[in-house]
């Protein structure tokens, strides 16, 4: 069996990024807020309950760590083109067949608890990647060798190029001396973690914790003394918070988004296109999903009778752009997007009668109350979305009247994230509205192999990895091994990416929406540091990891 058939993606690493994008809750506040000192940045990542203290980076649930408390060996900037930058790796390459990846290793770090970092520590962090399929978000299956202290390398039984960024930029390396102890390391909360980041935790409760700076953090200890994370009751509560003051940054919308300066006096706020707005479907009837969502056919009225223009201007003050059906993002990947697709973009205006076109050529028919039929099953589905995430459910509720139009019934429910959570990994549900998350590095190559290659998904009842939509073809299985076999410069890989974008567009195990306009706003009165479109050195979403950690470390008090 091959690596890349083996692939798997560990849900912590992209799921608190793909469908966390404007997660919002049900907690409580915890106080503090204006009065917070000056050192003290205070987010609201959209915690949907009280905290429950899990820093473990491997796990389905953490709270936070990626990043700001365990550390990846070098950071990926995903938002602009630019070289990996070194964290607990200094420099890396590759043998010319992709089958060898050597690194090597800062010197003189250590572990929050004092102890000596080394390379014991990767080979140990990758070994258990391999001992722990769950944990394995890389789908990694080399071998890897301690050379020196300072160094690693990894063997390949094929050649890995791709699996650079995720191996070298998404797995967070993790204390032997520590984990080893760890009866379950898939599971275990990690309450009190042990990391080299920038930051320890230093308090937590159930309403809000707070990492403290690392006064031994290799690189020197941060500017920004504490982050404090607060839960609230959701969107509006944030943009309340906001004004309040009560907190220094927040990525979600509020009201009159373009104008956040003038409402919001001493914030400012920068968007940026990078997560693809989507209706998970359970499509697989195979592998035990039920609904008419299973049905291609039905996925296609539903992508044809949206009114996306509307959407967005109800929705997303109209910060949402372009999406492309075959997921690869208009603007940044344009040189992959495939001549073959019937359509570069999403149409924005609906179109009723080609939805009712492809349902009647399934051999669907309206029945009495207007709503279309086959077999005795009604073109009839519940999609559910995260009770607090406003822009999403107005979105779903507006979508709802839109797809009546073209005989679908869609009916909305609004869950917790931790149902939601949990159901989309299980399977249980029918619709879902989620994101997804572009991966460690530039390439469409990362949205494909995580979400799309069955390798990731599992029958229903069963956790799977990040194939949510339980999606099945063997033919974009076998391009994506393609591809990551390929280095990134190698001319060969537009053909797969033609496998992959048509049967995507034609199938759509994941209905597209639109490309999400990521807003965040920030107190840059009481902070500098923060990235612009200038100087985009990070994705600037407080729930990206591990940019996250990038923004902290460079951001500086402006004082009393």
């Amino acid at each position: 069996m091959s690596l890349h058939v083996r692939r798997r993606m560990r849900t912590a690493a992209i799921g608190a990024v793909s469908v966390g994008l404007l997660v919002s809750g049900c907690g409580g506040s915890d106080g503090g807020g204006g009065s917070t000192p000056s050192d003290t940045l205070v987010v609201y990542a959209g915690q949907a309950t009280d905290y429950t203290a899990n820093f473990n980076p491997f796990s389905q649930s953490f709270i936070e760590g990626p990043g700001s408390i365990f550390e990846p060996l070098f950071f990926y900037n995903i938002a602009s083109q630019a070289e990996p930058a070194p964290k607990l790796g200094t420099e890396y390459a590759w043998n010319d067949e992709g089958t060898e990846l050597s690194i090597t290793l800062r010197e003189d770090v250590t572990w929050s608890d004092g102890e000596p970092f080394t390379a014991d520590d990767v080979k140990f962090t990758f070994d258990m990647l391999i001992a722990q399929p769950a944990m394995n978000a890389v789908g990694f299956a080399g071998e890897t060798e301690v050379v020196s202290p300072t160094e690693v390398r990894i063997t390949f039984e094929e050649p890995s190029f791709m699996d650079g960024p995720q191996l070298l930029g998404k797995t967070y390396i993790v204390p032997e001396h520590i984990w080893s102890q760890i009866a379950d390391p898939v599971t275990d909360p990690i309450a009190e973690p042990v990391g080299t980041g920038p930051y320890t935790l230093s308090d937590f409760k159930p309403q809000s914790f707070v990492l403290t700076a690392n006064p031994e953090y290799w690189d020197g200890e941060p500017e920004l003394k504490n982050v404090r994370y607060r839960s609230l009751s959701g969107n509006q509560a944030a943009a309340d918070a906001l004004a309040a003051g009560e907190i220094d940054m927040n990525t979600g919308p509020v009201p009159d988004i373009a104008n956040v300066e003038r409402q919001y006096p001493g914030y400012k706020a920068i968007t940026v296109p990078m997560n693809q707005i989507v209706l998970n479907a359970c499509s697989n009837a195979e592998l035990g999903c039920e609904g008419a969502q299973t049905d291609p056919a039905v996925r296609q009225a539903i992508y044809f009778a949206m009114d996306r223009e509307q959407i967005n201007s109800l929705a997303f003050q109209d910060t949402a752009g372009d999406m492309s059906p075959g997921f690869a993002l208009p603007d940044r990947d344009a040189a992959f997007i495939s001549a073959r697709l019937t359509n570069r973009t999403v149409p924005m205006s609906p179109n009723t009668a080609r939805a009712e076109q492809a349902l009647e050529s399934a051999g669907y028919s309206r029945g009495d109350d207007g709503v279309f039929e086959k077999d005795g099953q009604r073109v009839s589905m519940t999609v559910s979305v995260v009770a607090g995430w406003n822009d999403y459910i107005t979105t779903l509720n507006t979508m709802a009247e839109q797809v009546a139009a073209a005989g679908i019934e869609l009916t909305v429910q609004q869950v917790s994230w931790n149902e939601m959570a949990d159901s989309r990994a299980t399977g249980d549900y029918q619709l879902m509205i989620d994101s997804l998350a572009p991966g460690p590095a530039p390439d469409p190559y990362y949205i494909y192999s995580y979400f799309f290659h069955s390798a990731n998904t599992a029958e229903v009842g069963t956790a799977s990895s990040t194939n949510y939509a339980r999606y099945a073809n063997p033919e974009v299985d076998e391009a994506i091994d393609q591809l990551g076999q390929l280095a990134p410069t190698n001319s060969d890989r537009m053909q797969y990416y033609d496998v992959i974008q048509e049967a995507l567009e034609q199938e759509m195990p994941y209905i597209p929406v639109l490309t999400n306009g990521t807003t965040t706003e920030f107190n840059a009165e009481k902070f500098s540091g923060w990235p612009t479109n200038v100087n985009l050195y990070a994705f600037p979403a407080i729930w990206s990891r591990p940019d996250q950690a990038e923004i902290f470390v460079r951001l500086a008090p402006n004082g009393e």
